[in-house]
């Protein structure tokens, strides 16, 4: 059996993929399950993370970088089907990138970070309808929002958060809050968990929502 593949995508930078996708991969792995992480951002987030890892200390899970690849980046990440359980593809932040359109047509599910704002709203409508267009010709593709960056509630939030069942996408009941221990992750190369006590809450938040991803993936 060949690995799951997940899309974090976004039509908004600053939406949070990366870090979803690397805290992702990293909680999988603690599990003992084999995980690919293909950074397919010309910028190389997810690749310059992974390296401020410290020495004999590596980062939880594999990752490369494939963004060299555009529009044919779906034929390189078949390449690596059947070395992992999951391959999770942190996408560039564009609805209309070829690398998105690419890999969304190998993948079983497209996670999408959203931030509860006006602009983050319009911008997420573009990659829904970009999802749309690919279940065409992957009907299996399935889709969720992630609600991400959560702070302390404003009338906006409130209002935008109770906008999101009329989004068309299901949306995760599992949410991440902004917190100072997802960047402290980053600079440390690692992710939440090896912060321990004082990134308690931030490692509760991936941990459930590990646990939700993998239920509904499995439920294909």
């Amino acid at each position: 059996m060949g690995a799951k593949i997940i899309c974090v995508c976004n039509q908004k930078g600053g939406s949070g993929k990366t870090t979803l996708a690397m805290h992702f991969a990293g909680a999988l792995s603690l599990r003992r399950v084999k995980v690919l992480v293909v950074d397919g951002d010309d910028q190389g987030s997810a690749v310059e993370w992974a390296a401020l890892a410290p020495e004999g200390i590596p980062f939880p899970s594999k990752v490369c970088s494939l963004a060299k690849a555009g529009r044919k980046i779906h034929q390189e990440i078949k390449k690596f089907f059947d070395d992992f359980d999951y391959i999770i593809v942190d996408c560039p932040p564009a609805a209309d990138s070829p690398v998105a359109k690419s890999s969304l047509l190998v993948a079983d599910l497209a996670l999408v970070p959203f931030i509860p704002g006006a602009l983050d709203m319009l911008a997420a409508v573009l990659i829904r309808d970009t999802i749309e267009d690919v279940k065409i010709l992957n009907p299996d593709l399935m889709s969720r929002l992630v609600i991400n960056r959560i702070e302390p509630q404003t009338t906006l939030t409130q209002t935008v958060l109770e906008l999101i069942p009329n989004f068309n996408m299901d949306i995760l009941n599992s949410k991440i809050h902004k917190r100072t221990a997802y960047g402290e992750a980053v600079l440390s190369g690692t992710i939440v968990h090896n912060l321990k006590k004082k990134a308690k809450e931030a490692i509760q938040e991936i941990e459930d929502l590990t646990d939700e991803i993998i239920t509904v993936i499995n439920s294909k």
